[in-house]
């Protein structure tokens, strides 16, 4: 037996300097250098001159270049990535402080055109490049702007796409009905880096024509003459962005829906002055953080996941609900519950609002995830405080009705998996515009019911959740996590969430999933995986160790052990000695948004989930 507690003292020291005056933890939600790059262009193609950040912004793009003249994703991803050196080099170039000429610049172009220049690059990078000028809108239209007024009832709908997708593609399909393009006469010219003019910006799947048959089908089978119809889908667009504008200005809090919706706004003739366009920027302004005395934009803020889930670990590592670090979190918590219904009421129409979202700006969009972590951090209280009892009982509700028909949880959404979604000729759909039931969400939700609430395995609810993990589990016995990285995530999702509603730890699939975890483990005691798993579809190592997965694999082995193992001992000291670690695994993204384009460094994470092994493998060996 290893003593934690200096090791788990040290991080609630950390947890406990870093808490605000409202009670959250404001730890970056980092995302790489491209919304860094997209502020840039969107300021200069503003004529919002913030020197001061453009300079700032610039400068963390450029450290954040390769040798080789390239950006990365992540650590190991080969030698760059070419739509974020595109996006790097074209921010750069517009900032103004820094030239074609200069050698850095050069090796990024070098590495554009060697990759196959704007031509190859992803289809959001090109219609940022259209929206600014520098890439041509394709002659059709891969998604006809008309399908906003297909009614529910029609199989193919708006409301059939994930929330996250009609956020990105709303904007989208008016820009691209629009071919709408606003450059300056600053502007950089990026015609050097085409090899060949192209404006195939949507990737064509085979079976995509027979689709867009059916759409068309479902337009020509609306009243009315088809330029009328044309102009009502126009102002539903519009409408749509409109009503789902957060307080703060923003699309649903993310940087990339505000910033297509603020270009949406003006090819639709709204002044670059209106305070529409100009509280969008100071709410994307807003979202500015500062990473090594840099500033960093971040695709969102993620207050109250990190608040959510640090008062629950905190909670678990022994300290008091009545400690006034607990109280002012679960305080904060309590004020970002969502009392509005969002669009989850068009698949969801019996329930009230009870849930969170990611942003303490969310409050029309909460998720499953947030959900169950607010729940957990209030667990300890409920019986004592009749406020948290009546935000736990409209949460709940909340949740329970959140239930596919397939008995696992999504995000955001219910019941909308359509694998028709794959066929539409947009790049990474399966993402973008999905929002299935996922092991990491199930896992979840039944690891909260089943040590938080008193359902047994035969509750009907939990019974349909068990089915559909068992079901979804891979054949090596690992599962696939939606929002980590990636298959060390999801199964320690699954496996805690299926241990804690009763399966014994010799259950078949537990064995498989603890067998393949045993053997990933490295020679240090660590675990870690590469963020290429996902593009991959398959468990691909890191070949080095973090804190963040180790404490995953860790957290799943301790669920099932009666005692301390050998693999469990060699975790625990790695994480012990790991604790104040910084090198590039510390900065490894351990979350992802979108395969093989968006992954997130959670800053949070190296305490959260240390924590949370070290504080289970004390209370229930020692």
């Amino acid at each position: 037996m290893i003593n934690t507690e200096k090791g788990i003292k040290r991080i609630i020291e950390i947890l406990r300097k870093d808490q605000s005056p409202a009670g959250s933890w404001n730890y970056p939600f980092e995302t790489g250098i491209s919304t860094d790059a997209y502020m840039i262009i969107l300021l200069r193609t503003l004529a919002i001159n913030d020197e001061q950040l453009i300079k700032g912004l610039a400068l963390r793009i450029i450290n954040k270049q390769e040798k080789n003249g390239a950006w990365k994703l992540f650590y190991d991803e080969g030698d760059g990535n070419l739509s974020a050196t595109v996006e790097a080099y074209y921010a750069l170039l517009y900032s103004g402080y820094y030239k074609k000429e200069d050698q850095r610049m050069a090796a990024a172009k070098e590495f554009i055109i060697d990759k196959g220049g704007l031509e190859n690059a992803s289809m959001f990078t090109k219609i940022m490049l259209a929206l600014t000028g520098q890439y041509d809108w394709p002659d059709f239209s891969p998604l006809p702007i008309e399908i906003i007024l297909l009614p529910l009832s029609f199989p193919i709908n708006l409301y059939q796409f994930s929330v996250y997708g009609r956020a990105n593609l709303v904007p989208i399909m008016i820009l691209a009905n629009k071919k709408y393009t606003l450059s300056t006469e600053s502007s950089p010219d990026l015609s050097d880096l085409f090899l060949h003019r192209s404006t195939n910006a949507w990737e064509l799947h085979s079976d995509w024509r027979s689709l867009f048959s059916k759409i068309e089908e479902g337009i020509t089978n609306l009243i009315g003459l088809p330029e009328k119809l044309h102009s009502l889908a126009i102002e539903r667009a519009k409408n749509y962005l409109l009503d789902h504008i957060e307080p703060d200005g923003t699309l649903y809090s993310y940087f990339s829906s505000t910033f297509l919706m603020i270009f949406a706004f003006l090819s639709l003739g709204i002044s670059k002055n209106d305070p529409l366009i100009k509280k969008a920027v100071e709410g994307l302004l807003a979202m500015k953080t500062e990473i090594n005395g840099l500033p960093h934009m971040q695709y969102t803020t993620a207050a109250v996941w990190n608040t959510s889930l640090i008062s629950y670990v905190l909670q678990l590592a022994s300290i008091s609900p009545s400690d006034p670090i607990i109280e002012k979190a679960n305080y904060y918590l309590v004020k970002h519950q969502h009392h509005k219904f969002g669009d989850w009421v068009i698949h969801n129409p019996q329930s009230l609002p009870g849930g969170w979202g990611f942003s303490e700006v969310n409050t029309i969009n909460p998720d499953v995830d947030d959900t169950t972590a607010s729940l957990r951090a209030f667990a300890r209280s409920i019986q004592t405080n009749n406020q948290l009892r009546k935000t736990w009982d409209r949460a709940l509700t909340w949740l329970f009705s959140m239930q596919n028909s397939d008995g696992g949880w999504a995000a955001f959404e219910k019941n909308i998996e359509n694998k028709w979604l794959e066929l539409l000729p947009i790049e990474k759909a399966e993402f973008l515009l999905g929002d299935p039931s996922t092991a990491d969400l199930t896992g979840r939700t039944l690891e909260f019911l089943g040590n938080y609430t008193n359902l047994s395995h035969n509750h009907p609810v939990v019974k349909h959740a068990i089915k559909w993990l068992l079901k979804n589990q891979r054949k090596d016995g690992s599962w696939y996590g939606r929002w980590g990285i990636c298959y060390l995530y999801g199964t320690w999702a699954a496996l805690t969430g299926l241990i804690s509603v009763g399966l014994p730890p010799n259950h078949p699939s537990l064995l498989k999933a603890i067998n393949w975890l045993k053997v990933l483990q490295n020679n240090d005691g660590g675990w870690g995986e590469s963020c290429r798993s996902d593009s991959a579809k398959k468990y691909v190592p890191l070949n080095a160790s973090t804190l963040t997965h180790t404490a995953w694999a860790l957290d799943s082995l301790i669920s099932v052990s009666e005692k301390p193992t050998s693999g469990i001992q060699g975790g625990i000291t790695y994480l012990l000695d790991s604790i104040d670690k910084h090198d590039w695994t510390t900065e490894y993204p351990k979350g992802q948004g979108m395969a093989g384009g968006f992954y997130i460094h959670y800053h949070s994470y190296r305490y959260i989930f240390p924590l949370l092994a070290l504080a289970h493998y004390h209370n229930k060996f020692s």
